[in-house]
């Protein structure tokens, strides 16, 4: 392929940025440019040579010049990187005389769309690449790195892999359909392959939960009665005055969401608006968010003041897991020096003075309680979509062997599972999809 050439490091101005090479010619196209003891056409592959960037005479920059040589590259293709400081001067020159030297601009994702086609990972590797990059909190680096390791890849072409054997000796006997007393493909075993699959696919799609949680963050929902320190709580937790506090009942009138992360997990926190009867009708449009955020929350952190139980509990809709809070505990007396403080299953606070800890402990067990999964968790939206369509696949099959279909009925069903499977690591594919995941790429991955 001919050469593309990106800054692969984030935009700006930084003690070092690294420019990416990559393709045909390219170790020759650098060499134009390099100078140091050695042209790089004749050093070993994976080596590291220190230098000048100069042209006509002209030193733009010393640098460092990683040279791979193809094919044992991110791209499969004969790579250079070279590390410059990281002037915006340096880096947009280099780049032109990159190009001036015969080298193309990359594509947004053209490094890794390259890494993809020449075979060195699959689909669901390269998205996992821009997973990496995007990872706000250890889970969802994990998570990502798990998949980059090839965790959903294996687990589906396992499953593949058996349907097709199976899928060739249906078809086997097809061929053979004037022969009826010929049965390659034993319908015993095909059903329990197909159980088998069908319970393993069922659990994948039941991880994209947790995946999407650990992706999106773990959504949690503050609730309670007006005054009861919500606000202040989710300040505290954050660190920082998000919301604005104050004695005038009513005054978050709206959910007011914010992400933090704790012990390498990523919770979305949502304040919401004050639970009372009211007749103000901008504040019940805010009292209505607030159940929802509530029935839709992976955790719901429910608040009350000592003595007070304004929010009745029989008419909130929670699903998620509850955390029962009481705030102000300071005020308790006999109470107040030994806050933080977790009795009667609830768990005593401060938000004002901070005193939260046990609640972030909590939040923590809550959610890992929340993410506990198998081996192989779902967090991409199109792979869901993908297996979803194997399941139901799968489930045809399984219902097709109980009404004794033909061989022909249960090959078409057995390969629409097949296709499904393949399209989450890019064996079946089209320009259109991949052009869609490359293009949410940085220009220069």
């Amino acid at each position: 392929m001919e050469p593309i050439c990106a800054i692969s490091t984030p935009y700006g101005t930084g003690g070092i940025a690294v420019v990416r090479v990559s393709g045909e010619g390219s170790i020759a196209i650098v060499d134009t440019l390099f100078r140091g003891r050695v042209p790089l056409a004749g050093v070993k592959a994976n080596t590291v040579h220190f230098g000048r960037i100069e042209r006509d005479k002209e030193v733009l920059d010393e640098v460092l010049c990683t040279v791979f040589r193809a094919p044992h590259s991110f791209t499969g293709e004969e790579t250079v990187e070279i590390a410059c400081h990281g002037s915006l001067f340096i880096q947009q020159e280099l780049l032109r005389w990159l190009i001036d030297a015969g080298c193309r601009a990359a594509e947004p994702g053209e490094f890794t769309r390259r890494a993809f086609l020449n075979g060195k990972i699959d689909l669901s590797q390269a998205e996992a690449v821009a997973d990496l990059i995007a990872a706000q909190s250890k889970a969802e680096k994990d998570l990502a790195l798990s998949q980059l390791r090839g965790a959903v890849s294996n687990a589906l072409n396992e499953l593949r892999e058996r349907l097709l054997h199976f899928t060739s000796l249906v078809e086997l006997e097809l061929d053979f359909a004037d022969h009826e007393e010929l049965e390659f493909a034993d319908r015993s075993e095909l059903k329990r392959l197909a159980e088998e699959i069908e319970s393993k696919l069922a659990d994948l799609m039941a991880s994209f939960r947790t995946g999407n949680a650990i992706r999106n963050g773990i959504s949690v929902a503050i609730i309670g009665a007006p005054n009861v320190g919500k606000s202040t709580l989710l300040n505290a937790l954050l660190g920082e005055q998000r919301a604005i506090v104050s004695d005038i009942q009513g005054t978050t009138r709206d959910t007011i969401e914010d992400t933090l992360v704790i012990d390498g997990i990523l919770f979305r926190l949502i304040d919401t608006a004050g639970l009372r009867e009211t007749g103000d009708k901008l504040e019940n449009m805010g009292i209505e968010r607030s159940r929802k955020a509530a029935e839709q929350a992976q955790i719901v952190v429910r608040v009350e003041v000592p003595a007070t139980n304004e929010v009745q509990r029989d008419d909130l809709p929670c699903s998620g897991t509850v955390i029962e809070v009481v705030n102000k505990a300071d005020l308790i007396e006999g109470l107040s020096d030994h806050l933080p403080a977790t009795k009667d299953e609830r768990i005593y606070i401060s938000a004002k003075k901070g005193d939260i800890e046990p609640l972030r402990r909590e939040l923590v067990r809550a959610a890992r309680e929340t993410m506990h999964t198998g081996a192989v968790t779902l967090s991409n939206a199109r792979h869901y979509e993908a297996v979803c369509r194997a399941h139901e696949a799968i489930t045809r099959v399984q219902q097709g062997m109980h009404d004794c279909l033909s061989g022909e009925l249960l090959a078409m069903d057995l390969k629409d599972c097949i296709d499904a499977l393949g399209e989450v690591t890019g064996q079946i594919t089209n320009q259109e999809v991949l052009a869609n995941i490359f293009s949410k790429f940085c220009i220069g991955k």
